[in-house]
């Protein structure tokens, strides 16, 4: 018979499993300007910075077959709605509410894997006061921000992180520049103590991108190249 406890702490080693894993995982930074929503990481091979719908971009942490498949997910999700209802319809807290959901049910069924990620969605708005963030742990909760927001591997790179982040003027900042200022925060972040920036790089390429406020031909989101940097 399974107690209340069992179930605890089954919960417990669940989780210290997830968050060994998610520990090395590649941060991600975001930050809202005028121009609109410029999101900064590093990767290993496949990007991990993408457009979702229009208005919408999305990014992650952790296990690369999960990563992608949150994205596949999200976009299929998305499509739907915006067949089925209507493109404004098609908003951060439909497809955040949508993807919790399995993702917590997913953590607590012992007779499946669990999600091995941290999901970061973003959405542009009229104004900087209107996007919104929010970050899906891998337990299915979920947090929403304004302005910025950061998405760390463990507790202790977020606090280094969201301090920085939160420090940076954006008046009249331009994409590239945030890009810019993006890259030397999440460097310091992932260099641990007693290492190098070139030891903590090693294999991982820089990727940023902007879902602009404003459409450029049909759509908002531009990948960052390392020409604009």
């Amino acid at each position: 018979m399974v107690t209340p406890y069992d179930w605890q702490e089954a919960i417990g080693h669940r989780a210290q499993f997830i968050e060994s894993r998610l520990a090395s995982g590649v941060p991600v930074a975001a930050v809202s300007l005028e121009d609109g929503i410029v999101a900064a990481t590093f990767r290993r091979q496949s990007p991990k910075i993408f457009e979702i719908y229009d208005r919408l971009m999305y990014s992650a942490l952790g296990q690369q077959s999960d990563v992608e498949s949150l994205r596949v997910t999200a976009i299929d999700y998305a499509h739907r709605e915006g067949y089925q209802r209507s493109e404004q319809d098609v908003t951060i807290q439909r497809i955040v509410t949508a993807m919790s959901q399995p993702i917590k049910d997913a953590f607590a069924n012992f007779s499946s894997s669990p999600w091995i990620a941290k999901a970061l969605f973003m959405e542009v708005g009229e104004t900087m006061g209107d996007d919104r963030f929010y970050c899906i742990d891998y337990d299915g909760d979920y947090i929403n921000d304004h302005f910025r927001c950061c998405l760390c591997g463990t507790p202790a790179q977020a606090v280094e992180m969201q301090a920085q982040v939160a420090e940076i003027d954006v008046a009249g900042k331009k994409p590239k520049e945030m890009a810019t200022r993006l890259r030397r925060i999440l460097v310091k972040a992932m260099t641990a103590e007693g290492s190098t920036e070139e030891e903590a790089l090693v294999g991982l390429t820089f990727e940023a991108a902007l879902l602009g406020r404003h459409k450029t031909g049909d759509r908002r989101f531009q990948r960052l190249t390392p020409e604009d940097l």
